[in-house]
């Protein structure tokens, strides 16, 4: 039970390169500061247990998932959201993918998908289908567009080949 005049800590949060001072308990979860303090409304909230993924972020280029992620667990750790990818106007190859492979279709699930195959080709820059499969394994899409999602992120890790 909060004291009669109880008042939230002063919380600096860093995100997408950008810095963020706020009042908030430290058991306040981060996905609600995020959309709902910060307009950042990329990560969903889908099941509220972190079982689903729509709500994942990159918390030092980890992927977590923001809706059991309490603020006062964060500390000064970089946090990237879907609306950090975007560099100069210019999406993500990870972003430009799942456009070009249709691997999106409610959209519900895209950004906790991104985020966790951005951390999968950070650390396994050419990941095999079963590698992309295993890792993506805790994001959930409720519209099945599987395949086209392990295409995407397939097309990303080429392209970055390339480059």
């Amino acid at each position: 039970m909060r004291p009669l005049f109880y008042m939230p800590k002063v919380t600096e949060l860093h995100i997408n390169g950008r810095t963020y001072a706020l009042q908030a308990d430290a058991d306040e979860s981060l996905l609600s500061v995020l959309r709902d303090r910060l307009g950042l409304t990329g990560s969903k909230y889908g099941c509220g247990e972190g079982q689903c993924g729509a709500c994942t972020v990159l918390i030092d280029g980890n992927p977590r998932r923001s809706c059991i992620t309490k603020v006062g667990a964060v500390g000064a750790k970089s946090i990237t959201t879907i609306e950090g990818l975007e560099k100069n106007g210019r999406l993500h190859p990870l972003q430009q993918a799942f456009l070009d492979a249709e691997a999106l279709q409610c959209g519900y699930c895209t950004s906790g998908m991104i985020l966790t195959a951005v951390a999968l080709l950070d650390s396994q820059p050419n990941p095999s289908e079963d590698q992309i499969r295993h890792f993506m394994q805790g994001n959930i899409c409720r519209c099945g567009t599987y395949p086209r999602i392990v295409e995407a992120i397939q097309r990303a890790a080429a392209a970055s080949k390339k480059s």
